[in-house]
């Protein structure tokens, strides 16, 4: 990936975390926004997210949905770029498995003790 690639990923990261932030959605409350992948043409961006609780991230990847109108516009406010990327959400599997693991690690240290 180029540092282009990298310094438009990390600014839309940004700005799209700000806005969750903002935003008054209950479903939202406990979502990070984790990575940002940009497509090279700058017409799609793919969101990924993780919420503390697994359960919640179907629940969250629609409130997501129906906000990309608005964090679109935001983007296109803030940020001066040749097209404001359609926005994709998808939750961030490097954190669900990560949890998965710890899991196993605690349920082996409460089984060794």
């Amino acid at each position: 990936m180029s540092d282009r690639m990298r310094r438009v990923n990390s600014i839309v990261h940004e700005v799209i975390a700000d806005e969750v932030e903002i935003l008054k959605d209950p479903r939202l409350s406990m979502v990070t926004i984790t990575e940002v992948v940009t497509a090279p043409n700058l017409r799609n961006a793919v969101v990924y997210f993780s919420t503390i609780d697994p359960a919640e991230g179907e629940a969250a990847r629609e409130a997501l949905q129906a906000a990309a109108p608005r964090l679109r516009r935001a983007l296109g406010r803030q940020v001066r770029m040749k097209y404001t990327p359609a926005l994709e959400f998808e939750v961030d599997a490097a954190v669900v498995g990560g949890e998965r693991i710890d899991a196993i690690l605690r349920r082996i240290a409460g089984e060794e003790e």
